[in-house]
């Protein structure tokens, strides 16, 4: 029997403090103190941008594409006007699946009078884009020229070997396709951290979802989602999390320059779809986990 999952739109269902709380001496955003301590068994992580950063910048390829495609339609519109529309619903459905961005391409190509292909052409032909303009990323770690460390959210190692030998049981899903989900999270050499726990879309995207993932970890370990932690740097992951009772970590990750500082539009974003936490990566992961689990970590290994 075959199961179906839509991603929902975004909800926003809380404000952004007038004035942040950190955990002491950190950059830990407190947002809804989490009840401690907590003895997470099960961690769902999203894969672009919470963890790799092997596609930083692929909004430069999609949203060029889409505005190529719209102005073909033979519109009145500027390319300043289309650009302004495309950057619009891009930004609105960044967390989904790419292939709700190409459904809306689609839909914005018939209100101007022109027959749309597929949705699924159009997801083919921005990734062979992206594809092109990441291959010298993905040809350095398979050659060696650049370490896995380049490409990661900075601690994500630290923390996930720290989570292994806890022996939490950690899931790893994207919007991504399954394909090269596994392919990118060999080269970062994350595989061994998630395998067989890895997901991705498919071009039956109505088969996967995230909160598809998540519901699948609760239902075959039989727990709720207390004792579930996740990190995500997209609505849908955060959204998800906090539907099933979960902790909601929100990794507002400056993917370009690795500042070490909040993105301040993800961070706003995340935490109106109702994180529990905000960081910008992972480099104080033993602080965090001391606050989660309630205990010191011997930052001696």
């Amino acid at each position: 029997m075959s199961h179906t999952y839509e991603e929902t739109d975004f909800v926003a269902i809380a404000e952004v403090p007038a004035e942040p709380v950190y955990l002491p001496h950190s950059s830990i955003e407190i947002v809804r103190p989490v009840t401690r301590p907590r003895e997470f068994r099960y961690i769902f992580f999203d894969f672009d941008g919470t963890l790799s950063l092997i596609r930083e910048g692929w909004q430069d390829v999609m949203i060029p594409m889409m505005v190529e495609e719209l102005a073909a339609t033979g519109t009145s519109e500027s390319r300043e006007e289309l650009e302004a529309l495309v950057t619009e619903f891009v930004t609105n459905l960044t967390g989904k699946q790419t292939i709700y961005q190409m459904i809306r391409l689609a839909e914005e190509i018939r209100k101007r009078g022109k027959e749309p292909e597929d949705p699924l052409v159009y997801k083919r032909r921005y990734h062979e884009r992206l594809m092109e303009r990441i291959k010298h990323r993905r040809e350095a770690l398979v050659k060696g020229l650049i370490s896995p460390e380049e490409m990661l959210v900075p601690g994500a190692i630290p923390l996930l070997e720290f989570l292994s030998r806890q022996g939490c049981c950690l899931y790893l899903a994207s919007g991504t396709d399954e394909c090269y989900v596994w392919e990118e999270a060999a080269l970062l050499g994350l595989d061994r951290y998630f395998s067989p726990h890895i997901y991705g879309a498919r071009d039956a995207y109505h088969t996967f979802s995230k909160p598809a993932v998540i519901d699948r970890i609760l239902t075959e370990n039989g727990v709720d989602g207390s004792a579930l932690l996740g990190f995500g740097d997209g609505y849908v992951d955060i959204q998800t999390l906090k539907s099933v009772g979960a902790v909601a970590m929100a990794v507002a990750s400056d993917e370009r320059f690795r500042s070490g500082r909040p993105d301040p539009w993800k961070r706003a974003r995340l935490i109106r779809a109702g994180a529990d936490l905000v960081i910008p990566d992972y480099r104080e992961w033993e602080r965090l986990i001391s606050y989660l689990w309630g205990k010191e970590i011997d930052e001696s290994h």
